[in-house]
């Protein structure tokens, strides 16, 4: 039987395309969205066209309520939980600290870092040998904004990816001896439409010269490194960071 994965936020770049190769690879796909429907249905279908199982779930990772239900829709339709993928995030214009309020803030936290904690939760419910499961891996979706500060654009986005990375350490240790792995990947500046959201759609092309490799990432290349910590290949990593920043 497919082993199951849930990808928040999957209906769009890094979470698209890690769904899609973790559908090749051979697990049953939940493919979580808020607002994108017609988006993670694409995604689903592709997986199914290349004879995998996935369901989009619309669900804002931010309400709690709805977190529940996602997973408990995922445990009736797909199976025994395997894997998650923490990968939903917003960003809000680009904006030096004077003009960020605590409105916008909560917002951000809400989705990146309250989010993610809401579904490692039930994630470990389900996972966890010492709630009867049967374990897993989690795998965060960080960014190079976290040790980079992210200044005059989002230092709110940054911290919050921050607090992601301290969530990241603490939860692998406090699971490791029940069967679960947890991890991060950092992406750097990759072609998402995360950056529109951000105010500058071009953003990658404008700041590629400070990548050593001199080029923006594409969003299969996270994808690859979130599969290899989800795999058995990655059996002793736990609390590790994978950097995908060309070098940055």
């Amino acid at each position: 039987m497919a082993k199951v994965l849930l990808v928040t936020g999957a209906g769009r770049g890094i979470g698209a395309a890690t769904a899609r190769l973790a559908g090749q690879r051979g697990y049953a796909v939940c493919v979580n969205y808020k607002s994108r429907e017609e988006d993670a249905k694409r995604v689903v279908a592709e997986i199914e066209a290349s004879g995998g199982r996935a369901l989009a779930v619309r669900a804002d990772v931010s309400l709690d309520e709805e977190v529940v239900r996602m997973f408990d829709a995922c445990d009736r339709q797909l199976g025994v939980l395997a894997g998650l993928v923490n990968n939903a995030g917003v960003v809000e214009l680009q904006s030096r600290l004077e003009a960020i309020d605590t409105a916008r803030l909560q917002r951000v936290f809400a989705t990146n870092v309250f989010g993610a904690f809401g579904c490692a939760r039930e994630a470990v419910r389900r996972m966890s040998t010492k709630h009867g499961g049967a374990g897993g891996a989690i795998v965060n979706v960080s960014s190079a904004a976290a040790r980079l500060g992210s200044a005059g654009e989002y230092v709110d986005y940054a911290a919050s990816k921050g607090a992601l990375e301290t969530f990241t350490i603490g939860l692998a240790r406090e699971v490791a001896q029940e069967g679960i792995r947890v991890n991060a990947v950092r992406p750097g500046f990759i072609y998402t439409e995360m950056h529109a959201s951000g105010g500058e759609p071009g953003r990658v092309d404008r700041v590629k010269e400070s990548v050593p490799m001199k080029r923006g990432g594409d969003p299969e290349e996270v994808a690859r490194a979130i599969l290899w910590l989800l795999s058995d290949e990655a059996s002793f990593t736990t609390g590790a960071f994978v950097d995908v920043t060309g070098g940055r």
